[in-house]
């Protein structure tokens, strides 16, 4: 009986195998058969991802190497594994593929069905067609100036609780990791603005939110990683367990957050200027229905996860680089002493402060939130020549197109001296110099990042906060020039640390005790 285990074993493997040799010989020879001549020569089975697979190169490192392969090229390309997918280089065509012609690329690549997990497949990000417009037609208005002075004074007590415990506890301001601390306040964010409940993470380190939280961004760990191939090969399989991405634990949790919060409100009448009163007074579409607890559920899961992965790394960067530019830190610093001399800071007199708006905009520049953002051919399309000794490209359905974010912010052609942190570059007087389709940190069209205005405000608010009251210095283990992580995401490796050094100047007041 053994012995035929094994070989019904060895037979299912070598089958495998063969289908896999079968699938690469396949694909290797896609871009030539054809007719781009400008692609990066794949790997057996790991088409051009073996050093992603292995986490032998960082995203931005990855992502600038495919792009500078062919510097005379429109466009590369290249594989993930057997996907074929296309790299946009030159601006103009990025602009034709996400504004000018998105109808024939409208959607993002899912990795996770609908149908398949209660919240991550019904988030707008990964939402297609019509669906994805019905959603996106019902955020809108959410996320529009007026609804973000709606949620300003949310967001500005969560950074006077952030600023005020750094206040209270001088010894840890000395030396602040700041991957850690200011994930702590993205989740406060969050938690008040999208799911209606107060947690202050810095004073409660171990709130459930905040643990629930760190399992549901752990992309890393091996188990998530099965569940998503499980979910994209096996769906039918995955869809009959009912076995979500999140743990099912994680996933009640949140689910049940919305589900009482939204049951307590209509019986009590309340009203909380927040992202579940917002979406329950828009959350009649075109047909007349109502979003349902997932889907509310689900749109705040995903603002809590770019929070988590982006929001607060941006935050790191930004006072990194403040730390180690300290002209640049001080200019600052005198911009909103004067915006705040006659009283606290207010929504409309955060977004006058022209020098943060060059800062925050030189950091998402050098670093971006993402290296890459996608879309799929839904549409065929035909490119232009991708180089003068070229054909015309025909673009099939389901051909994936990146827009190499990070290698374009990185080019010298657009931003000369690419690694020098200089908010120069977003003044008034030299701002119109940069190419609007090569400075892409949200993305861009119809599907740009929804929730942009909702990110820069509670960045800024941040900032405001901790340079009225401290000055940001280098610790012995700042490292520079920044490393990055060996994965997919834009973030420091390993620790990332600063020191807040409280005011004495005599300019500064104090505002928050």
């Amino acid at each position: 009986m053994l012995t035929v285990c094994l070989l019904i074993l060895t037979l299912i493997i070598g089958v495998l195998i063969a289908l896999i040799l079968l699938s690469h010989r396949h694909n290797i020879n896609y871009w030539r058969k054809k007719g781009l001549v400008s692609y990066v020569k794949p790997v057996p089975f790991f088409g051009n991802f073996y050093s992603m697979t292995f986490k032998k190169q960082s995203i931005t490192d990855f992502t600038k190497e495919i792009y500078n392969s062919f510097p005379e090229a429109k466009y590369t390309g290249m594989l993930q594994f057997n996907l074929p997918t296309l790299v946009l280089r030159d601006p103009e065509l990025i602009k034709d593929v996400c504004i000018k012609n998105f109808e024939h690329f409208t959607d993002h690549r899912n990795f996770v069905p609908e149908d398949a997990d209660p919240l991550f497949g019904r988030m707008v990000f990964f939402l297609k067609g019509e669906k994805w417009r019905e959603m996106r037609n019902t955020l809108t208005p959410s996320f529009t100036g007026s609804k973000m002075k709606f949620l300003f004074e949310l967001i500005s007590k969560c950074s006077n609780d952030f600023v005020q415990y750094f206040l209270k506890h001088p010894n840890e301001a000395s030396s602040v990791e700041m991957k850690d601390t200011f994930t702590r306040y993205a989740t406060d964010i969050i938690a008040t603005t999208a799911f209606g409940i107060t947690v202050n993470s810095m004073e409660n380190r171990d709130n459930e939110f905040f643990q629930r939280g760190k399992e549901a961004v752990d992309f890393n760990s091996v188990t998530r990683l099965i569940k998503i191939i499980a979910l994209t090969m096996f769906t039918n399989i995955m869809k009959f367990i009912g076995e979500p991405i999140m743990s099912r634990s994680t996933t009640r949790f949140f689910l049940n957050i919305v589900r009482e919060t939204i049951k307590i409100r209509n019986e009590k009448n309340i009203t909380r200027p927040d992202m579940i009163h917002l979406l329950m007074k828009a959350s009649n579409t075109e047909k007349g229905e109502k979003m349902s607890i997932n889907d509310i559920a689900a749109q705040g899961l995903i603002f809590f996860l770019a929070g988590f992965s982006t929001s607060a790394t941006v935050m790191g960067f930004i006072v990194h680089e403040l730390a180690i530019n300290t002209k640049i830190q001080e200019k600052l610093r005198k911009e909103i002493d004067h915006f705040t001399e006659e009283g606290e800071i207010t929504y409309d007199t955060l977004f006058k402060m022209k020098y943060l708006d060059m800062v925050l905009s030189e950091t998402l520049r050098k670093y971006p939130a993402n290296g890459m953002i996608d879309r799929v051919c839904v549409k065929s399309f035909t490119l232009p020549k991708a180089t003068n000794d070229s054909e015309e490209f025909l673009v099939e359905p389901d051909t994936i197109l990146w827009l190499p974010i990070y290698a374009l912010h990185h080019d010298p052609k657009y931003f000369p001296d690419p690694e020098k942190f200089d908010p120069e570059r977003f003044s008034d007087e030299n701002k119109d110099n940069i190419n609007p389709y090569a400075y892409i940190p949200f993305g861009l069209g119809p599907r740009k990042c929804i929730g942009d205005r909702f990110a820069l405000m509670e960045i800024k608010i941040l900032i405001v906060h901790l340079l009225q009251n401290f000055v940001i210095e280098r610790e012995e283990r700042t490292k520079h020039p920044i490393v990055f992580e060996k994965n997919f995401l834009v973030i420091p490796d390993g620790d990332a640390w600063v020191k807040f050094e409280k005011r004495t100047d005599k300019i500064h007041h104090n505002r928050l005790e």
